[in-house]
């Protein structure tokens, strides 16, 4: 496909998705099983979860009683499982396990952001931050090992990909910070501090869509952890074919990774534009469904000295934006050791956002997080990289 021509959404779709999820095959994590063979139980669909109930002789609504205990109660320990019956509860002890990721290193910001590094079964490691804001806050989940995209700004694009992360994984970064704040069980009141997921850690999430899509409809579960999808954004650089088609089946909020207004430059700082250029990435977002004044569209622009942040690519971005209910996040950019990039001066960040403020478009400066234990965006990035799985 030549990707200054593009095509209708139609035919993009079926041979892009392929080559998509071909890719997240050869990626994919490891059997979800522990050190004795027992197999994981979180991240598994409801279905998922009462077909292992009757492969062990089980009633099929047994299910929805593990479903509970899991992802409502936060219960670990088939033992813990008052409403099962003690055989039964040893029964489930024998044959399966539910997991978490295992806190490697936490560090707690001057902020109070806190930063968490997770290590998984086969010694992968990933960073997930949860980012507080009055009395509640966000956690932002990652869902690679590494990263494919390379985005020049960005220190997590520096770690190259070992492999996609399973839908406990996933989900299981956002149950293992609950932990940490003692959230279980879940909380009915609008003061929950861990109230919001963002999917803007380590990786691209449409790149390894079926587990995160798996691990977001978990999330939105009115019986387990039950959030809202106004409380989960899903973020992606553009990777156009899979964004119509978490509009259809996940709804959740959109934030799209811009950074720059023309192709020339996005093909530099954000290489994944080669592929899908700006024009094929904003017919993508008009076409996203639900997008309204009151679910606007987050277009994240990092500001970089002298390179995207003229007066002039501020008008740019207001003309791209036209006819889309939007939102920009301006975020100073997170200076990383050895990065070639500078952040934008302070009155220049201002007149870019008052120009786009004038056209109507909501445009605050994100205020950096976590700085000082490197959890700002960014600059998220495993200090031990394991070898790549499979050939570069």
């Amino acid at each position: 496909m030549n990707a200054r021509t593009p095509l209708p959404a139609d035919e993009l779709t079926e041979a892009e998705r392929a080559r998509i999820l071909a890719k997240a095959a050869i990626f994919a994590p490891p059997a979800q099983t522990d050190a004795e063979g027992r197999r994981d139980l979180l991240g598994l669909t409801r279905d998922e979860l009462a077909a292992e109930m009757v492969a062990i002789g089980e009633k099929p609504f047994r299910a929805k009683q593990l479903w509970h205990w899991i992802y409502h109660q936060g219960t670990r320990d088939f033992a813990a499982m008052s409403s099962i019956a003690k055989p039964l509860q040893a029964k489930l002890a024998e044959r399966f396990t539910i997991g978490r990721p295992e806190v490697t290193t936490e560090q707690t910001s001057t902020d109070a952001t806190r930063k968490w590094l997770f290590q998984m079964r086969d010694g992968q490691q990933v960073e997930t931050v949860y980012i507080p804001d009055d009395d509640r806050g966000a956690v932002c989940i990652s869902t690679q090992v590494g990263c494919t995209l390379s985005c020049r700004f960005c220190h997590t694009g520096t770690q190259k990909l070992v492999r996609n992360l399973s839908a406990g994984e996933i989900i299981g970064q956002f149950m293992a910070a609950r932990d940490s704040y003692g959230e279980w069980p879940s909380p009915q009141s609008e003061t929950r501090l861990l109230s919001n997921i963002v999917v803007m850690g380590m990786g691209e999430p449409l790149y390894n869509y079926e587990a995160t899509a798996k691990a977001l409809k978990i999330a939105m579960d009115n019986e387990g952890i039950g959030l809202s999808r106004r409380r989960i954004t899903l973020s992606t650089s553009g990777v156009v074919p899979m964004m119509d088609r978490a509009g259809a089946e996940l709804g959740v909020n959109l934030a799209v990774s811009l950074h720059a207004v023309t192709d020339e430059l996005r093909d530099e700082i954000v290489p994944l534009n080669r592929k899908y250029p700006i024009k094929e990435l904003m017919a993508a977002c008009h076409r996203y469904p639900g997008a309204s004044n009151a679910r606007r569209i987050t277009f994240e622009y990092v500001m970089l000295d002298g390179v995207n942040d003229s007066e002039a690519e501020a008008r740019e971005l207001v003309r791209l934006l036209e006819g889309l209910p939007a939102k920009v996040n301006l975020i100073p950019f997170n200076p990383w050791p050895n990065s070639p990039y500078a952040t934008s001066k302070r009155a220049q960040i201002e007149r870019f956002a008052n120009i786009l403020n004038d056209a109507g478009y909501a445009s605050p400066v994100r205020r950096p997080r976590g700085r000082d234990i490197a959890a700002a965006c960014g600059q998220l990035k495993t200090e031990s990289e394991r070898a790549r799985r499979i050939p570069a």
